[in-house]
Formats: structure tokens, sequence, C-alpha cells
């Protein structure tokens, strides 16, 4: 379930709002991936900060998708010339 609204909102660009342990986190999504342990994380820009965290998801509690709040990637992509 949380794979599923963390990959919406980095499809559609969507900030996230969570409880992290015990801290409230607001998160500009990129990037799911699995650990070497077999852990699976979630990469975000941390809201009003230059800072990419990881974030686990068995820390990761009252997921709140901000459907209004879009954002643009802080690395553009270009495309390669042929």
């Amino acid at each position: 379930m949380k794979t599923e609204i963390f990959e919406t909102a980095i499809k559609n660009r969507n900030r996230l709002r969570f409880l992290y342990g015990l801290n409230e986190v607001l998160i500009e999504p990129y990037y799911i991936t699995m650990e070497k342990s077999g852990s699976k994380v979630i990469y975000g820009k941390v809201y009003q900060s230059s800072e990419i965290k990881k974030f686990n998801y068995c820390k990761i509690a009252n997921i709140k998708v901000l459907e209004k709040k879009k954002f643009s990637p802080i690395i553009p992509i270009i495309q390669l010339a042929s």
C-alpha cells in the first residue's frame, strides 16, 4: 500500500507529509528502492531545504499526499543528443 501511494506521488509530483518515528516530515519524493539488507526505502528532498534524505518504510506512518502541492524536480532531465 505504501509503495502505491509513493509511486503515485512521485509520478504526479505531489509532496508527502508523514510521521517518521516521532517527527512529522514533509518531502518531495523522488525514488523508491530496496537496500542490500532487504528493507524498502524512499528518497526525497526535505521541503524548504536542499537536503535529500532516505526514509525507511518501517518507520513511516500516517502518510498524507498533498495533491494541491506540486513540485518541480531539482535536477532537470535533459535529453541526450543523438
